[in-house]
């Protein structure tokens, strides 16, 4: 450009005037050009993020509506990471298309980084848009205000206890649906086949014309004819005449149809029984001996085996109204002895099934967690079930229980009124049950002195009027942190029923007595020995035992 000025301005001092107006022209048309080549703008919303911060860059080029326009690839954005590609934005502004791309960049090593020069493709020539400098910085932890605490250790969590009851619920309903399928599907397949079965005249005729179609003759397949030819005549016979005549010999069934022609039963004609004879008897050569037949002999045979059935059927004497009143009452009978079949093989395969699966499930996880799945144990339910946790009396023992407590009415005697001020009982089950709870605050007044030991021969003197035999006792004396004396007391018992029977097995009980200033506060806890599950809501409930201070207590404590 600089060397074309110079031109200029010497042929202006030549004076050359028709030479100045081309190349000012020439001068015009370069800089159009210029000015029409296309300009890359490049902006970003910021130059310093922090460690995983987003930043923003954008691409702005002005073209035509029929330019070319391609952006950068993603992966030139490196070292820094694009998080995400936005889509691009047109507008129109001064007869030409402006387009704005957006690119999310980030990086997680902080840094100073380069965003390099990108290739924008513009009319298949490429353009370089400007390189950026980007800051990325360390988040600030201030570690002297940070409190820090020891690494935990590992703690065991205990598995969560698979639901039986749940099992059963989709199990249950699950066999009961496939069983209702199974019976649906065989009594609708059984009723197809009863409407698909003939009457025995028509089905020997049309197993006739089938074996008439075959090819067993012209293969030379004599046996197979034969056994199909005695087998269609005697089915016939054993549905219209003998009902043991497919499982009879020749002599046997021979001589069954003489004995019913001699007693009356059928009309059968002398004739026909003795060419029956020789068909089956030949046929025992065939199959059994392999005998030849003579040219023709098979096709005569099949035509008498025809005229046999068509005048057994012809001799057959009409049903009476009796026999077929018979007919009628046998045929339900069988009816519901094959719905009682059904029922009895659909419970059988039900209970074989559910035994199985506790058999199966008993292996797994031990009869007696199946046991208490499947049929219930109140003591489980109570362990693994929704606890309540309250303050009972005052002075308050704050107690977590599987149940809520119940107060029960506590008169003071006339007697004891000038000793006790106040006293509140709180109660779950009763001393008959595998497991109960008693929970008793009691105030006394100042002059009265207390004793934990006279309290607690009192409340097993107690225990012992309500049944308990053989009762045997270990304690154990402790103080809490607040100073608070207590007294533990336990063992085990029989217990005597009112009515005089002995428990055979053994109840559990745990007395805990605390004394604060003039109060006494007692819980008693019975269980069965033998039961696990109360062993372990007894323990539960002992370790979240409370006891509300008072303000003297507190005081002392200090």
């Amino acid at each position: 450009m600089y060397k074309l000025i110079c031109t200029i301005i010497k042929l202006n001092r030549k004076s050359n005037n028709a030479l100045l107006k081309r190349t000012l022209c020439s001068l015009f048309f370069v800089l159009c050009s210029q000015l029409s080549i296309a300009q890359v703008k490049t902006s970003i919303d910021t130059t310093s993020i922090k460690i995983g911060e987003e930043l923003r860059i954008q691409f702005e080029i002005e073209a035509d509506s029929t330019d070319l326009v391609v952006f950068p690839d993603q992966q030139s954005f490196l070292p820094l990471e694009v998080i995400e590609s936005y889509a691009t934005d047109t507008t129109f502004e001064a007869s030409k298309f402006k387009y704005r791309k957006e690119y999310g960049l980030t990086q997680f090593d902080s840094g100073n980084y380069t965003i390099p020069r990108q290739k924008i493709i513009f009319n298949n020539k490429f353009y370089l848009s400007d390189s950026i400098q980007v800051e990325v910085r360390d988040v600030a932890v201030d570690t002297t205000k940070q409190q820090m605490f020891d690494i935990k250790p590992v703690v065991d969590i205990k598995k969560s206890p698979f639901d039986f009851t749940v099992l059963l619920y989709w199990m249950l309903p699950i066999l009961l649906i496939a069983a209702g399928i199974f019976f649906y599907l065989r009594r609708k397949k059984i009723k197809r086949e009863r409407e698909k079965e003939l009457p025995p005249y028509e089905e020997a005729i049309v197993a006739l014309q089938e074996l008439d179609k075959s090819d067993y003759l012209l293969q030379n397949k004599s046996k197979e004819y034969y056994s199909l030819l005695t087998t269609i005549v005697k089915r016939y016979l054993d549905r219209e005449v003998d009902k043991s005549a497919q499982e009879s010999t020749t002599d046997e069934l021979i001589e069954r149809l003489q004995e019913h022609k001699k007693a009356g039963y059928f009309d059968f004609d002398t004739e026909d029984i003795k060419k029956l004879e020789s068909i089956l008897k030949r046929a025992d050569l065939v199959k059994f001996a392999k005998m030849q037949q003579a040219s023709g002999q098979s096709e005569a045979d099949r035509n008498a085996v025809e005229e046999i059935i068509h005048h057994t059927h012809e001799a057959i004497p009409e049903p009476t109204e009796e026999e077929l009143l018979l007919d009628a009452l046998y045929r339900e009978e069988q009816r519901k002895k094959r719905i009682k079949k059904h029922v009895l093989f659909g419970t059988l395969g039900t209970v074989a099934t559910l035994l199985l699966a506790l058999v199966v499930l008993s292996s797994i996880y031990g009869y007696d967690v199946v046991k208490d799945k499947v049929f219930g144990h109140p003591t489980r339910e109570m362990a693994e079930g929704t606890w309540v946790k309250s303050d009972y009396g005052a002075p308050g023992i704050i107690i977590e229980t599987p149940r809520v407590l119940l107060r029960k009415p506590v008169e003071i005697p006339e007697e004891a009124r000038g000793v006790v001020v106040t006293t509140s009982l709180f109660e779950y089950g009763s001393f008959t049950d595998d497991f109960s709870i008693r929970l008793n605050t009691t105030t006394y007044r100042d002059s009265v002195p207390l004793n934990l030991e006279q309290s607690l021969e009192m409340n097993l003197q107690k225990i012992e009027e309500n049944g308990a035999l053989n009762l045997v006792v270990k304690r154990e004396d402790f103080e809490t942190e607040t100073g608070i004396k207590g007294l533990k007391a336990y063992g085990d018992f029989n217990l005597k029923y009112p009515n005089g029977k002995i428990a055979e097995e053994k109840l559990e009980y745990t007395l805990l007595m605390f004394q604060q200033e003039q109060s006494m506060q007692l819980v008693l806890i019975l269980n069965n020995k033998r039961d696990f599950y109360a062993t372990e809501v007894k323990n539960r409930i002992i370790d979240s035992i409370e006891l509300e201070v008072t303000e003297k207590q507190a005081q002392n404590a200090k």
